[in-house]
């Protein structure tokens, strides 16, 4: 029991102890800047979201449409037009802006002819490793897509600028790539442009099951995918949101005892996947004024699909980006004018400020986790007795620079964590007065500098 504990007790039963009332004033000001420190905006991390330039975004994206068409079937001899093209400038800019600190390198493997292959096809996925310095097997994972379509999907010559989708993406992901190689990490950043989203989540996949066959820790993955438009498809502006996908239970015909026991827990909203997208909104929001992540409750959107679910599928934590209305006439289409209305995924109709903030936003999230600790590990609540108290416990965090854990708690009926306690460097915490059946809690680590992780979610312990 903490000498926070014990003091309130003895002060309770009308007892005074200066010594060890001297001992309780060192530990709440030590508390006290810990919880200062999490609640402060991190100079490195304002830095990173303050360098995220929409020009070099913008600029990005007209490259990738220069290319006429990124379709993954297209032509990969040229150097001027086809993914081929599109692939290798893309590893050359990684190289060049993150020289000696990015390892970028090719992913690729043949994918045989059949659904939307007319023939077997190299799919390559170029991939830029920033190395973690105090846990650097412990990786998040940031996407978007480099391919494009016309309306036909098989269409492998056409005009297939794909501004929106998925250059935008595709040049958050280089713009973070530059810009966070110039920092240091405790965990590593895996910044991929993906391939052959469009033929079938093809390349994303691949790399997600190598990860998965490996047993590589992916603590987290982002998707951006069609986050360029901040307009409707009537012209309605709205460029103060980005919606975030964010899967709750996932649609398993045999449901592991894990996860059995979290929906009987009525833990449905805290999946590892609910728990990321908590922490991408309370961090984005911090870091990027006047703007709003909103979290929704589903995998993706109805009809689609994107680069996250492989890795949904494979027990990962996976979230996606997508701007919050979305235009189709300029996806997936032919370009051309019909009936007066131009059609086609062309860069007029991207907005760089709006996909620069929703970059900021990624690259706000993507920091603070590779600063912060892991999430705690094998966090319990103790069901033993009846009481209207919450007694947790977990498994110790190794990270040299741990200054201990905090518990969050909301109402069962709230997405968001509302309540909060620093509770120093210990293993097992009973919360007063907040009883297991009313709220839903979480436990997160947190560092000497006040990064904190991802909460985890108590599973029972009786």
């Amino acid at each position: 029991m903490r000498t926070i504990r014990r003091l309130t007790l003895l002060a309770n039963l009308g007892f005074c102890l200066l010594p060890t009332t001297a001992a309780l004033a060192a530990e709440l000001a030590a508390d006290a800047a810990i919880e200062a420190k999490i609640r402060a905006s991190k100079p490195q991390i304002a830095q990173i979201v303050n360098n995220i330039s929409a020009a070099r975004i913008d600029a990005s994206i007209r490259k990738l449409v220069s290319f006429q068409t990124r379709h993954t079937m297209s032509d990969t001899v040229s150097d001027t037009s086809g993914i081929g093209a599109a692939r290798r400038w893309i590893k050359a800019e990684l190289e060049r802006c993150g020289a000696g600190k990015l390892e970028v390198s090719f992913d690729s493997y043949v994918e045989p002819a059949g659904r939307r292959l007319s023939r077997p096809t190299e799919i390559v996925n170029v991939v830029a490793t920033l190395k973690g310095a105090q846990a650097p097997e412990r990786m998040y994972v940031v996407s978007g897509h480099y391919d494009s379509r016309a309306s036909d999907v098989m269409d492998a010559t056409s005009f297939a600028p794909g501004a929106n989708d998925d250059a935008s993406g595709t040049a958050a992901v280089m713009e973070m790539a530059c810009v966070m190689a110039q920092h240091k990490f405790d965990a590593t950043l895996v910044f991929m442009t993906v391939a052959a989203e469009e033929q079938g989540l093809y390349g994303a996949t691949h790399w997600a099951q190598q990860a998965r066959e490996k047993n590589w820790n992916v603590a987290g993955m982002f998707t951006n995918d069609i986050i360029g438009s901040s307009r409707d498809e009537h012209g309605v502006l709205d460029n103060k949101q980005v919606r975030l996908f964010a899967e709750g239970i996932p649609a398993l015909k045999e449901m592991p005892e894990a996860l059995r026991t979290l929906v009987s827990t009525g833990g449905e909203s805290d999946s590892i996947s609910r728990q990321l997208a908590r922490h991408v909104k309370e961090t984005g929001e911090r870091y990027v004024p006047d703007f709003s992540v909103s979290i929704v409750h589903r995998r993706d959107r109805y009809l689609r699909g994107g680069d996250h679910i492989p890795f949904l599928e494979r027990g990962y934590a996976a979230l996606r980006f997508t701007e919050p209305n979305e235009d189709f006439k300029h996806q997936h289409q032919d370009i051309r004018i019909e009936k007066g209305v131009q059609m086609g995924d062309l860069p007029e109709f991207v907005d760089p400020d709006y996909v620069a903030k929703v970059t900021r936003v990624n690259a706000a999230a993507l920091a603070s986790l590779a600063l912060a600790p892991a999430a705690p590990a094998k966090v319990q609540v103790k069901t033993a007795q009846l009481e209207n108290d919450t007694q947790l416990v977990w498994e110790a965090n190794q990270e040299a620079d741990l200054a201990g854990y905090r518990i969050v708690w909301r109402d069962t009926t709230s997405p968001l964590w509302q309540g909060s306690q620093f509770v120093g460097k210990v293993k097992e915490f009973k919360v007063m007065g907040k009883s297991k059946d009313n709220y839903f809690f979480g436990v997160q680590a947190v560092d000497m500098d006040g990064n904190v992780s991802v909460a985890s979610y108590p599973l029972p312990l009786r």
